[in-house]
């Protein structure tokens, strides 16, 4: 019996190796071999376990254990996966996952790639429901005070629901016979994969919406299903959706499912109905109930407005007959008006007669010499004053009729004139002062002397032969040598 044992078992020495015709592979080529292997006879497996070390990295990929009592078996959820899972990886939760098995080269492990996943049993989707539940509860989120009180007759009312099942047509139903309303319908899928992120959505958007926008913003919100299994309405205890409904600063109404159906939505909403039949006579009160209600105060209004005038006036003429007569109320303030009246004459004329006493003993202490000696005292005032003015204008001209003397002979030393009164001219083109031999074209120009302008000609600048002269500008006379 031959052995690939390197060392020999008696001596513990190591022995030549025995020749083979294994053909030799990388390591690589080795665990790509093994990856096929393990995807061609496990591409289709269905596994129960908990989830441990559940991971999220910046990828967005989500990588976790899957154990039992024994083993343990690594797993991942791609990015784009993730979110078409049924329930959330979460540590400690029993699930059944989908998927096929595969190697990682990289770290020589194998692993399961994860395709969908679903809780394994009622059992633990209730378990992870209390502690869903355990854990917003203490961030506050189900808290009595940050609930809304709904409004009594809204103007639009949204409602977040499937546009083809029943439930909006009962909710349309209701509303049509308790109170017709505006309704906004946001559809969206109440089961499944996606209906969580999209009953998150739906209530966001309501909530985005601008008030006097095109499209009327909700005054009261309500998100509705009809019943199910806890499957079935797992979408409304999910993290997004229960954060959504807290959030909203629209008033919300849960009523998802029948009576007996409770999820966590219906703890973060401010108000929960038992159907989406109850939520819409919560929503609106009855046109009729209400128009009847309106009448009946009406006439409990007009009655004891009646009633209280008929008391008042009872009242009235109740003090009216403790009241004296007028007659005898006036008298006693006739009486005094008529002895005032009787006084009057004597009293203005005696108060004339002291105030004519006092105007004659103040005339006969007035007298008008001291008025007469201030007169004359400001008249001195003022003459002086006038002397001293005059004065100073007189300065004051002489010195500015000396300056005006002396710039004008200054203007009249700097003056052109004076300058042509020393035997120089000015020479005017048509263009205007030519002040160079270059800007003196042929042509005439005017020579202003001091006394007065003459005409000139400019010519090209050769003398022209006197007559008489030899056209070669000679004088004529013979040479001498």
């Amino acid at each position: 019996m031959s052995t690939d044992w390197p060392f020999d078992p008696e001596t513990g020495e190591l022995m030549e190796a025995a020749p083979s015709n294994v053909t030799e592979i990388s390591v690589s080529e080795l665990s790509f071999a093994l990856k096929r292997t393990l995807e061609e006879g496990f591409s289709h497996v269905r596994v129960r376990g908990e989830l441990s070390r559940v991971s999220r990295p910046a990828s967005g990929h989500c990588y976790f254990d899957l154990k039992d009592d024994k083993s343990v078996i690594s797993a991942v959820v791609w990015k784009g996966n993730l979110s078409r899972l049924a329930v959330a990886p979460e540590q400690g939760l029993e699930v059944i996952v989908t998927g096929k098995v595969t190697t990682f080269p990289g770290q020589s492990k194998y692993q399961i790639v994860v395709e969908r996943m679903e809780p394994a049993g009622a059992g633990a989707l209730m378990a992870l429901l209390d502690a869903r539940k355990k854990k917003l509860a203490a961030e506050g989120l189900f808290d009595e005070d940050r609930k809304q009180a709904i409004p009594y007759l809204p103007h639009v009312i949204g409602v977040v629901t499937s546009p083809t099942g029943a439930v909006i047509r009962d909710i349309l139903h209701r509303l049509s016979d308790r109170f017709p309303r505006h309704v906004i319908v946001w559809p969206v899928r109440v089961q499944g994969e996606q209906s969580a992120a999209e009953v998150a959505r739906a209530i966001r958007g309501f909530n985005a919406m601008e008030p006097g926008g095109p499209i009327p913003r909700p005054d009261v919100i309500i998100v509705a299903r009809g019943g199910g299994s806890i499957e079935d309405l797992w979408s409304f205890n999910e993290e997004i959706v229960v954060r959504a409904a807290a959030e909203s600063v629209i008033p919300l109404i849960s009523a998802v499912g029948h009576e007996t159906d409770t999820t966590l939505i219906d703890y973060a909403a401010d108000k929960r109905c038992p159907t989406p039949t109850a939520a819409a006579e919560m929503a609106v009160p009855v046109r009729d109930d209400l128009i009847s209600e309106v009448a009946d105060l009406k006439a409990r209004l007009t009655r004891a407005k009646r009633r209280g005038l008929e008391e008042r006036a009872q009242a009235l003429r109740a003090a009216a007959r403790g009241l004296p007569r007028p007659d005898d109320i006036l008298a006693l303030a006739r009486q005094r008006h008529d002895a005032a009246a009787s006084r009057l004459g004597q009293a203005l004329r005696a108060n004339t007669s002291h105030h004519a006493a006092d105007l004659m003993q103040f005339t006969a202490r007035l007298s008008l010499r001291p008025v007469r000696q201030r007169i004359g005292l400001e008249n001195e005032r003022l003459t002086r004053a006038q002397s001293r003015m005059q004065r100073g204008l007189a300065q004051i001209l002489e010195r500015r009729r000396d300056r005006l003397t002396q710039t004008a002979k200054f203007l009249i030393s700097l003056s052109y004139q004076s300058v042509l009164q020393r035997g120089f001219a000015l020479v005017r083109g048509e263009a205007g002062l030519i002040g160079s031999a270059a800007a003196a074209t042929s042509g005439p120009v005017t020579l202003e002397f001091h006394d007065g302008k003459r005409a000139a000609l400019i010519t090209d600048g050769t003398p022209k032969p006197k007559r008489g002269s030899p056209p070669d500008g000679t004088s004529g006379q013979g040479s001498l040598l």
